[in-house]
């Protein structure tokens, strides 16, 4: 029996792709900082993170490393612990050194839709320069590039969740500029597990996946997307970027969150979260919203919470 690590075994996507691995045979090693503090109720073997010298001795035994492993923006850390895009990569980039020093015969890693080194959004730079590391280094690897994931339940899908949220409890909702010019590709987290899995099975040396959704959806079509699975209406005002934002901003606050950043507004509003090339996922977001209408949007998601 292959070995697997996985990255964030315990968390969200990572879990999904553990849960894959397993039903097609392969043994799960979760690499993983939250041991003690998240469930692990599939009682993988847990190894620490191997960002420090030594290790890669986390990585011993195993044929396949699966990085799920970045944050969706910076924190300074007031009443939570602090994390940052440059030190996610730079983690990572231990991450891939412990594997080629482990002999590890492949790494699937997830970038993003859309990765750009000259791009001074740091996510989608951050993303370009871990991608530029893999293509320089000897391993053998597969990029998937996702762009938003959706889960099995309302609770996991923060960013559609929130967003029904706001349809239901606020008296209109509102688009960055126009909000029919830029585009989502929503996948759901199984699409991308299965996909993750196919990649651990191929021989080729160097693979890029545009991991997306079969839908793609304007921020305006979204709205009225969700709008109709959730039976409410709600005026859809078209807004400057910057009054979005601080709308944004001021509900996250009250909800001790953050709620959109402003690097996400600018990296939704370039078109980053869409791309021209055939979906590679195949479940339908629409399908899904009617289908959880009655939960979703009835609570609000933290993101912060996730990382307490």
């Amino acid at each position: 029996m292959k070995t697997v690590a996985i990255t964030g075994v315990l968390g969200y996507s990572g879990r999904y792709v553990a849960n894959e691995a397993v039903r097609r045979g392969w043994r799960v090693i979760g690499l993983t900082n939250s041991a003690g503090r998240l469930p692990n109720p599939a009682r993988y073997e847990l190894r620490p993170m191997p960002w420090s010298p030594g290790g890669e001795s986390a990585l011993r035994g195993v044929d396949v490393l699966v990085n799920t492993y970045w944050v969706r923006f910076s924190f300074n850390g007031a009443g939570h612990a602090a994390f940052s895009h440059s030190e996610a990569v730079d983690n990572t980039l231990a991450l891939f050194r412990a594997a080629q020093q482990a002999g590890v015969q492949r790494v699937v890693h997830t970038s993003i839709t859309k990765p750009d080194a000259s791009s001074p959004l740091p996510y989608f730079s951050g993303k370009a320069r871990l991608e530029q590391a893999l293509a320089h280094s000897s391993l053998p690897h597969s990029i998937l590039r996702p762009a938003v994931l959706f889960g099995d339940t309302p609770q996991e899908s923060i960013l559609v969740n929130n967003m029904a949220w706001s349809l239901r409890h606020l008296p209109c909702v509102g688009t960055f500029g126009s909000g029919t010019d830029y585009f989502l590709q929503p996948i759901h987290v199984q699409d991308f597990a299965e996909l993750v899995i196919n990649e651990i099975e191929q021989s080729e040396p160097h693979r890029v996946v545009q991991a997306t959704g079969p839908e793609t959806y304007s921020f305006r079509g979204l709205w009225h997307m969700l709008a109709q699975a959730v039976g409410v209406w709600r005026p859809i005002l078209p807004m400057p970027h910057w009054v979005g934002y601080a709308a944004a901003k001021t509900l996250g606050s009250l909800m001790h969150d953050i709620m959109l950043t402003r690097d996400e507004v600018k990296g939704l509003t370039q078109n980053r979260l869409a791309v021209d090339e055939a979906p590679a996922g195949k479940r339908s977001l629409k399908q899904w919203a009617e289908q959880h209408a009655q939960q979703l949007g009835l609570a609000y998601q933290s993101e912060l919470s996730r990382r307490r």
